[in-house]
């Protein structure tokens, strides 16, 4: 599963280790670089999911690597400026220059994870709200993508594995059959229908917490597949 890679640019070495740690012990992969100009040869046109900037580099100051990063990626992009500079003159710069939030120091390391998880999850919000998207347990389905989410971690699938996924998402709760599964996703007449039982466990072995006793994709003895999300049953029997 590929976790959320974080963009840190800091000339401190102990901050640098120090943010780099706490990004991740909540999960995510940091990108640790002591200048801007480093920073920009290693991504190469490759955005993060998202940045955590300070504006007293040496070589190219941290405004001008946020001028830059704006200018060359995504606006959506979580860019948190974590600096000793106080003043209002720069606050507003930074804000200005496309930065989400700004973050004094000294700070607390939690604090600062709790505020980029908090623009993380917003923006997931913002890019499902953008396309059509189906949800189960802790999984989003983007549809126009072809993608599937962990909270904000995208999950690495196949093509024909997000199509198996998604053709099983759509029929929840219906009993499938293997023949079934591969004409609908498969769409050829002739074929090797035991592909089917190939992807089904490259699925389970990528969205079940134990892939030998499935929640999601349950296999329904002598018949084929049923696909069921546990956790929307559990909030319901809750709800009433």
């Amino acid at each position: 599963m590929e976790k959320a890679k974080i963009l840190i640019i800091e000339d401190v070495p102990e901050m640098a280790d120090l943010i780099a740690l706490y990004v991740q012990n909540a999960g995510m992969e940091p990108l640790v670089y002591p200048s801007a100009e480093e920073a920009t040869l290693a991504l190469r046109g490759r955005a993060p999911a998202a940045l955590l900037l300070d504006l007293n580099l040496p070589g190219m100051s941290g405004m001008d690597f946020l001028k830059k990063f704006r200018a060359e990626y995504k606006n959506s992009i979580p860019v948190i400026i974590v600096s000793a500079r106080n003043a209002d003159e720069d606050i507003i710069t930074a804000l200005d220059l496309g930065a989400d939030e700004f973050v004094t120091k000294p700070f607390s390391p939690r604090v600062l994870i709790a505020r980029l998880q908090a623009n993380l999850r917003r923006l997931t919000k913002t890019e499902a709200a953008a396309e059509e998207s189906i949800q189960f347990g802790e999984y989003t389905i983007l549809e126009n993508s072809c993608v599937l989410k962990r909270g904000v971690t995208k999950v690495r699938l196949s093509a024909r594995e997000f199509d198996v996924l998604d053709f099983l998402v759509h029929h929840q709760d219906e009993n499938l059959s293997p023949d079934k599964i591969f004409n609908a996703v498969w769409k050829v007449p002739f074929g090797d229908v035991t592909a089917v039982a190939v992807y089904i466990q490259r699925l389970r072995k990528k969205i079940e917490r134990d892939p030998r006793n499935p929640e999601y994709i349950k296999t329904i003895f002598r018949y084929g597949y049923r696909f069921e999300d546990p956790f929307k049953k559990k909030s319901g029997q809750l709800a009433q």
